[in-house]
């Protein structure tokens, strides 16, 4: 017997928000429920996503559905914020992610931002790297302070702007020669109150430089936050591929599905100046190409090797800026080819 949206109702009604004293159906907390034969996934609204009781909600749901309507069902929970909160006016979050270090993912987090913000999209990026930030450098705000108002008796940071873009990083909250020597909870405390102590306002996309790896907070970005898709960046080497794919499976694991919209293959190859007709694949070829295919996504483009990306960087003035230069031009045809996938979900 297929089961109906009326039975996954009248089993969360046994779901206790306890702080309120009322089951969650009757707390208006259940956004939206949708069900595909023996797949249940049910949305739930929380005032705020650090608040301990989303995980334990999330819990009884899962326990709760599977004793009512039998142990063999899948169930997903997706806890979001209150759509009044910080984040209400932001249309999509694209994560920008990578396996490992080294690839240049800040980089790419920093010309896509840009990127976007040229073709016309009101932007944000937040630098997650909270053990590494180097988005303020990016920018050229390095050393700048939010400002911090009150609101409903909260206070709220401000984020800083250059380029037409907001910008966010814990990089603004630490000294630069401070080591951040945080176990887990802490970077992942950081992150959220960088996700929803902030204002950022009506944003078309807000672009997040997501450490490396596999760790918490990209668990508690994919659990607690409404992420629209990530964009996987890597190198052409096979060893780079290899981590990259460790962390796209991460989010295609049952709990934790946000849709992987591409890969950007950074360093591709090299032209040299004298010789603009030729490309010299200096890292090797095909690795990318590979892994697209086994995830069944695109490479949404190939960034060739600059040595004015790493200047221009590093003096606050991320490279897409410059009209007709050829990273300018690659990451052109991404925002292109992103924002089809993103009109595909």
């Amino acid at each position: 017997m297929a089961i109906t949206k009326q039975q996954v109702v009248d089993a969360l009604k046994q779901v206790i928000f306890f702080a309120k004293k009322d089951n969650i159906v009757d707390l208006n907390m259940i956004q939206d429920i949708s069900i595909k034969g023996k797949e249940i996934k049910v949305t739930i609204v929380f005032e705020k996503l650090d608040d301990p009781a989303v995980g334990i909600i999330y819990n009884s749901v899962v326990k709760t559905l599977k004793n009512e309507l039998g142990d063999d069902i899948t169930v997903d929970v997706k806890p979001v914020g209150d759509e009044s909160g910080p984040l209400s006016g932001v249309k999509n979050i694209i994560a920008v992610i990578s396996g490992k270090g080294g690839v240049g993912k800040s980089t790419v987090a920093a010309n896509l931002a840009v990127s976007l913000a040229k073709d016309g999209s009101k932007v944000g990026i937040l630098d997650a790297d909270v053990l590494g930030p180097s988005v303020p450098i990016m920018f050229g705000v390095e050393g700048g302070q939010p400002k911090v108002i009150e609101r409903k008796g909260k206070p709220v940071l401000l984020p800083l702007e250059n380029y037409g873009i907001k910008i966010l990083s814990i990089g603004f909250f630490v000294k630069p020669e401070q080591a951040l020597m945080w176990r887990g909870s802490m970077a992942n405390n950081a992150f959220n109150q960088l996700m929803t102590d902030c204002d950022w306002g009506e944003l078309d996309y807000l672009v997040i430089d997501m450490p490396p790896g596999t760790g918490d907070i990209q668990l508690t970005l994919a659990q607690n936050y409404n992420i629209t898709g990530a964009v996987l960046v890597t190198t052409p080497q096979k060893v780079a591929a290899a981590d990259v794919r460790r962390a796209a499976m991460m989010y295609r694991q049952e709990k934790l599905t946000i849709p992987l919209l591409g890969i950007i293959e950074n360093m591709s190859y090299f032209t040299p100046e004298d010789a603009p007709d030729k490309k010299y694949y200096i890292f090797g070829q095909g690795a990318s190409d590979q892994l697209a295919n086994e995830l069944g996504i695109k490479v949404l483009g190939r960034i060739p090797i600059e040595p004015k990306v790493t200047e221009t960087g590093d003096k606050g003035m991320p490279l897409s800026l410059i009209d007709g230069s050829p990273v300018s031009e690659a990451f052109k045809e991404i925002v292109t080819k992103l924002k089809a996938e993103i009109a595909k979900l």
